[in-house]
């Protein structure tokens, strides 16, 4: 291979996209920016593959066919489809084949609860939160969030659904009482009322940020996430919140994220870390090729992996 190929001289991979639906924006970038330096790019529905597990030999088959000499794979892997999506790739990793996102990494970034603790044990500032097993003292926890507003969110709510502002005590006592009704899980958490219905989104790739952007909450909205109106601007890190993005990622294992966070007064607050974070809204924010440095980071993290396997096989 000749630099022409944009991959350095290396040979070119064999990357699969674990990806429902290829017409996704994240999905056909990933193919592109992959095609673009050269490597040979699939999309692969992981719900359409079957694990075959025997002794030494796991394999994975997709439209009966083995899938065999994957170099990588870029999981892409919905909230809804977790434990199926996070076996497809455990398998993968048994097959001794790269993975942009680990299926330990995915199975605790889609843990809120696990998460917290896990960002909280790092040291990482975060919103005073309280999660309880349907605890019936409701002011006891709202006492310990600082009292109302605060921010109520279901242990499996994604993209800014299950999530509830209760702006006073007797609303956030009803909200909480409704949802201990229906046995469902939630958090509480402190309203951060000087970020203004705004957050911050890192993303992440390998040790370095590649890209940040503010999101704004429509007007009369207070969560900020794109798919609910809200609008983004590139924004600047400070170096705290470049410190608190790279070592929440760490923390939760992931070398490739987007780390949500609040501007507080007392710095940032790390709110989620997501192992998925779409490509569309930071890409078109900030005009940087996020889906090439996913590449790039496939490539550099691809060739260790090929030597450690060289050197079992030996």
């Amino acid at each position: 291979m000749t630099n022409m190929d944009g991959t350095g001289g290396k040979a070119p991979l064999k990357i699969l996209v674990l990806s429902r639906k290829p017409s996704l924006y994240s999905t056909r970038r990933l193919v592109e920016a992959g095609e673009e330096r050269g490597h040979t790019m699939h999309v692969i529905n992981h719900l359409h593959c079957n694990l075959v597990i025997e002794q030494k030999t796991p394999t994975v088959h997709h439209q009966n066919r083995s899938l065999s000499d994957i170099d990588a794979i870029i999981p892409r892997i919905g909230a809804s489809v977790t434990f199926y999506g996070a076996a497809v790739v455990r398998q993968f990793e048994m097959m001794r084949v790269f993975t942009a996102i680990e299926s330990q990494a995915l199975l605790r970034s889609r843990d809120k609860l696990r998460s917290l603790q896990i960002l909280s044990r790092a040291g990482l500032g975060m919103p005073k939160t309280v999660f309880t097993n349907y605890g019936k003292n409701v002011d006891e926890i709202l006492d310990s969030v600082g009292g109302a507003p605060v921010v109520i969110k279901l242990l499996e709510g994604t993209q800014g659904l299950g999530v509830v502002l209760a702006e006073n005590r007797k609303a956030a006592k009803s909200v909480i009482e409704a949802f201990h009704g229906l046995k469902a899980r939630i958090i509480v958490q402190e309203f951060i009322k000087e970020a203004g219905g705004a957050d911050v989104r890192a993303f992440v790739v390998g040790n370095k940020v590649v890209g940040a952007m503010k999101r704004q909450a429509a007007e009369g909205e207070f969560r900020s996430n794109l798919h609910r109106g809200g609008s983004s601007m590139v924004v600047k890190l400070s170096r705290a919140e470049n410190a608190a993005a790279l070592k929440a990622a760490k923390a939760m294992g992931l070398g490739v994220a987007g780390v949500d966070m609040l501007q507080s007064s007392r710095g940032p607050l790390i709110l989620e870390v997501n192992s998925s974070p779409g490509l569309e809204g930071i890409e078109k924010a900030t005009n940087n090729d996020i889906a090439g440095t996913i590449i790039q980071y496939l490539e550099k993290e691809s060739t260790k992996k090929g030597i450690q396997k060289d050197r079992i096989n030996a």
